[in-house]
């Protein structure tokens, strides 16, 4: 058994050390083994430009905010899914990072760019994998990941148990897509949105809350409204998402033919 869970709340475009206040103080009395934080939790969502979005990105490694994040998962003996905005030399990633008491264990930058994302991020360079947490297999995916259903294919094929899912949504049927994520691959998936809104001279972004745990199967363990901020946790049990039989003859993943697929 593995407790999960995750943070919903509403960051403050541009203050990142208000928001890494907000995250530690609502983690610092949490019992779990994982918690998912929504995507880029501690600079806010919309950059004006790519010139705004370098002067927030950190590169991990020398990162106070990734110093807090792990010193906070040595403290409690849990890990941390969450968004980051990664420096990599000239380049910037919309990411996702697995961190632990041991450090930054897994890295993830965002395949599939959403909108604006494509006028000021670089597109992920990195192959999608799984990470080990004490025996359970971590598959991470950001946002817009959601509406390509190879990534969490992908993931599953891994050998992926959780898909953690840091996102900023704002249309309004991406969570109840991750459920028919949950039921092609058999697997769980802790998607982590953000609530409330942010007003930029490109217009307004209004993000749907309603961050989710679904089962392998699709069913909804939890969902939260949309505005109201919450730390859910809950434990699961792991081994429902290692058995890939759908019927007593069909195993969803063994049961493919590639060879017939584009």
């Amino acid at each position: 058994m593995v407790k999960v869970g995750y943070f919903q709340f509403a960051p403050v475009f541009g203050k990142k050390e208000e928001n890494l206040d907000t995250v530690l103080s609502a983690l610092k009395d949490i019992d779990a083994d994982l918690i998912v934080l929504p995507e880029l939790p501690f600079t806010g969502y919309g950059f004006s430009s790519r010139e705004e979005l370098l002067a927030f990105a950190e590169e991990p490694e020398e990162s106070g905010t990734v110093f807090e994040l792990v010193k906070l998962c040595r403290a409690h003996g849990f890990h941390i899914v969450t968004g980051f905005a990664e420096k990599a030399g000239e380049k910037c990633y919309n990411s996702s990072l697995l961190l632990g008491p041991s450090g930054i264990e897994g890295c993830y930058r965002k395949l599939h760019l959403f909108d604006r994302e494509k006028t000021y991020f670089d597109p992920g360079d990195l192959p999608l994998d799984v990470f080990d947490m004490n025996g359970v297999s971590i598959g991470m995916m950001v946002c817009f990941d959601w509406i390509f259903p190879e990534v969490a294919r992908t993931l599953a094929l891994r050998g992926a148990d959780i898909l953690c899912h840091p996102a900023n949504l704002v249309l309004s049927y991406c969570q109840q897509t991750m459920l028919s994520r949950c039921t092609e691959n058999l697997v769980y998936a802790v998607t982590a949105n953000r609530t409330g809104s942010e007003n930029h001279s490109f217009g307004t972004l209004d993000f749907t809350g309603t961050s989710q745990i679904a089962a392998p199967g699709g069913r909804i363990i939890h969902r939260s409204g949309k505005e109201i901020e919450e730390v859910y946790v809950i434990e699961v049990d792991i081994l429902q998402a290692r058995n890939k039989f759908i019927t007593e003859r069909n195993d969803v993943l063994a049961d493919r033919r590639p060879g017939f697929y584009l």
